[in-house]
C-alpha cells in the first residue's frame, strides 16, 4: 500500500526542512582526513558519493565553517575511510566540534602522500583532490582515487534519524 502525499502539509524550503527530510535518509558513514598545517585534520561525512568509474572519482561535502575546512581547502590528497558498525565512538569523535580527533583511542598512521589513514575501517582510499566546487555554505570536493584497500571486516555503520546505527536483517 502506498501513501499519497498530502500537499497541504508541504513546507517552503528552509534549512530545517532539508535537515528534517535528510534525517529520514539512511547514509553510510565515512571519515575524511587530510594533513594540515597544524597536524592531521578530519571529519565525519555522510555525503560521500561515487562519481565516476573511469577515472575512479568520488565526492563529499564539507561546510566552510568546519574546523577541518582549512586543511581540506589546501590539501592535495585526502583519506576516505568507510566505518564499520563497531566504530560508533570513532564517528562521534570525528563529528564532535573541538575534539582532539587523532588522540588515543583513535588508531591511525601516516599513509601515502602524508594522508592520515585510520586503522580497523571497512575500507579506505587515498585520493587526489581535483576540484572544490562552491555549493552554498559548503564546498563539494571532487577527488580521484589513487589507491586503497577494500578488505576490512565487518558491516557498515549508518547514520539515520540523527544517530549512528547498524543494518538490521
Amino acid at each position: 500500500m502506498t501513501a499519497t502525499p498530502d500537499l497541504r502539509t508541504a513546507q517552503p524550503a528552509s534549512p530545517d526542512l532539508l535537515r528534517s527530510v535528510f534525517r529520514r535518509h539512511a547514509a553510510g558513514v565515512a571519515v575524511i582526513t587530510a594533513s594540515g598545517a597544524g597536524g592531521p585534520a578530519g571529519f565525519t561525512a555522510t555525503s560521500l558519493t561515487s562519481v565516476s568509474a573511469e577515472p575512479p572519482m568520488l565526492s563529499f561535502g564539507i561546510g566552510t565553517g568546519a574546523s577541518s575546512w582549512p586543511a581540506i581547502s589546501r590539501a592535495e590528497h585526502v583519506g576516505v575511510h568507510l566505518l564499520g558498525e563497531h566504530q560508533r565512538d570513532l564517528a562521534a569523535t570525528f563529528a564532535r566540534s573541538g575534539a582532539d580527533r587523532f588522540a588515543a583511542p583513535t588508531a591511525w598512521r601516516e599513509g601515502p602522500h602524508g594522508v592520515p589513514v585510520l586503522d580497523d575501517v571497512l575500507a579506505w582510499l587515498v585520493c587526489r583532490v581535483v576540484a572544490r566546487v562552491p555549493a552554498g555554505d559548503h564546498r563539494i570536493v571532487l577527488a580521484e582515487v589513487v589507491l586503497g584497500d577494500p578488505a576490512g571486516a565487518g558491516r557498515p555503520l549508518l547514520y539515520h534519524q540523527g544517530r549512528f546505527t547498524a543494518l538490521r536483517d
